[in-house]
């Protein structure tokens, strides 16, 4: 009886998972498509896939890896923008913290935005619901969305393999950042965040190995913390 309500949970995971597949599937062949044209392989390209399976990282670091950077830098900067996820995993912890530890582990390797947002308003939702049902509904949330971008990053790649040179899709890069970072601005300190990072990412161009990117960011991050306090106390 248990096995067979925390199967329907998963299958509830899977019905709220499933509309994210319709961003899944550009941004994947988007990055597919733009790692081919910066010289990977199609083994690179899904390898990269498989292991970061966080789509904004990803793009941060083929725009590095593009300008030469060095790795530490690619890496430094990759896991700064993928630093919410921390905060995602704080915030599902007293939900799914007393999973066994292998659950946890992947688990951990899932949380992407879509299956973090599903998932803790169903467990605000329904508080009542078991360790099992939980673990069941999270994995199933993400179940679509996890071989949807594998195969997605595959077509990209093969895709990108047939574009020729002469389409100079470098342009379509910092383009699809702004498509990225654009329905994020949803508060004011959403949008002072992104503002003091770009005044800071001015001068800071001529720092040198790319630092930049990683200095705009903190301050951008510690302004938006900053802008979020003043906001709490002015309605308390």
């Amino acid at each position: 009886m248990a096995i067979s309500i925390s199967k329907s949970y998963y299958w509830k995971g899977f019905r709220d998972g499933m509309p994210f597949i319709l961003v899944a599937t550009p941004f994947g062949t988007l990055f597919g498509v733009f790692a081919s044209e910066a010289g990977l392989n199609i083994g690179q390209i899904m390898a990269f896939s498989a292991a970061v399976f966080a789509g904004a990282a990803q793009f941060t670091a083929l725009q590095l890896f593009q300008e030469n950077a060095p790795t530490v830098i690619v890496l430094a900067s990759a896991l700064a923008v993928n630093l919410r996820v921390a905060m995602y995993s704080a915030s599902l912890t007293p939900y799914l913290g007393a999973a066994p530890l292998w659950q946890r582990a992947c688990a951990a390797y899932l949380i992407v935005d879509n299956s973090y947002a599903v998932s803790i308003v169903r467990f605000e939702k329904e508080p009542s619901m078991t360790l099992r049902q939980r673990m069941a509904y999270f994995f199933g949330s993400v179940t679509p969305v996890t071989p949807t971008w594998l195969l997605a990053s595959y077509f990209g790649a093969i895709l990108g393999a047939q574009i020729s040179d002469g389409w100079a899709l470098d342009f379509a890069l910092p383009i699809t950042f702004l498509a990225l970072i654009g329905p994020m601005m949803r508060t004011l300190p959403h949008v002072v965040a992104a503002l003091v990072a770009i005044l800071v990412s001015l001068p800071a161009v001529a720092v040198p190995y790319n630092l930049g990117i990683l200095i705009a960011g903190m301050a951008g991050m510690v302004a938006g913390a900053q802008a979020e306090l003043m906001l709490a106390r002015r309605t308390t």
